[in-house]
């Protein structure tokens, strides 16, 4: 069966403009889900740009986390009694949904930040730039992560997360890196690159994604800023692959169309923002 994707005329001027760029020269990069196919059967997470051996290290590029006792330690626990005082805040509620990795709903996290809605309908191309770069940075933490099994906060702390549905496999999965934060710091750059006159917003959302972590009691403070440094190594990568490079090209040229046609994130924005106001003085 021979499969064809449609791509709107300015849609492909634009893919064929940065093929030329990276001396791609085959069909688009896909939309399709079934096309890219899964990590694995019914996961719903799709398969990255990169091979296993294109990710970045975790393991060379990482320090060791904080040993028990240490100064870092103390920050580090510190860190959480601040961040999990939020938790019955409208901060609180936005980590909960922050939690959440899956399309659609992971599809607006940053909508609000980039000013127009995100889906598989408007906005094909940056979905499936979010979809297959979330792989690639979550992928991205996994040999620091089973090197250390480094105990998650609630554990240590014996406090309940905010995703009790999630603790059995979270407590069986190392804290150090985050991969949440490694995920939220790697979006916030790739979509700085589309609309770069909101970068701030959108690094600043970054950034809160991975505090939301914090503020779930799921991370400490250290796995959230090495996982920003797992995200940005990532991305930094992605520059070299030429399918992500074409997808990115499409992407911002949908945001581009949103916005010439006034399209809106359809949230409540202000409420999202003062929310995102309750732990922007905070570490990490």
């Amino acid at each position: 069966m021979n499969h064809r994707i449609f791509t709107p005329p300015g849609l492909a001027l634009t893919w064929l403009a940065a093929a030329l760029a990276t001396g791609a020269c085959t069909t688009p990069p896909p939309t399709s889900a079934t096309m890219v196919g899964e990590t694995s059967e019914g996961s719903g997470y799709l398969n990255g740009y990169l091979a296993a051996d294109q990710l970045p290290d975790s393991l060379t590029l990482l320090p060791a986390p904080p040993t028990p006792g240490s100064t870092a330690q103390r920050l580090d626990d510190e860190s959480f009694h601040q961040l999990v005082a939020l938790r019955s805040t409208a901060r609180g509620e936005l980590a909960r949904q922050d939690a959440q990795l899956k399309f659609p709903a992971a599809a607006q996290t940053f909508a609000c930040a980039l000013g127009v809605p995100v889906s598989a309908q408007d906005t094909p191309h940056l979905e499936m730039l979010l979809r297959r770069t979330l792989t690639d940075a979550g992928r991205a933490t996994r040999k620091a992560k089973e090197h250390y099994q480094r105990i998650r906060p609630f554990v240590t702390f014996a406090q309940p997360s905010c995703t009790p549905q999630e603790e059995n496999d979270l407590s069986k999965n190392g804290s150090y890196p985050s991969g949440h934060s490694s995920v939220g710091w790697a979006w916030a750059l790739v979509l700085a690159e589309i609309a770069p006159d909101r970068s701030d917003a959108l690094l600043q959302r970054g950034r809160a994604f991975g505090q939301s972590r914090g503020i779930c009691g799921v991370h400490w403070r250290s796995d959230i800023e090495a996982g920003r440094l797992i995200g940005a190594a990532t991305v930094a990568r992605l520059q070299s692959d030429a399918v992500f490079s074409a997808q990115l090209a499409l992407a911002r040229t949908e945001v581009d169309r949103a916005r010439q046609r006034g399209a809106s994130p359809g949230m409540q924005c202000p409420a999202h923002r003062e929310a995102l106001a309750e732990s922007a003085t905070l570490s990490p």
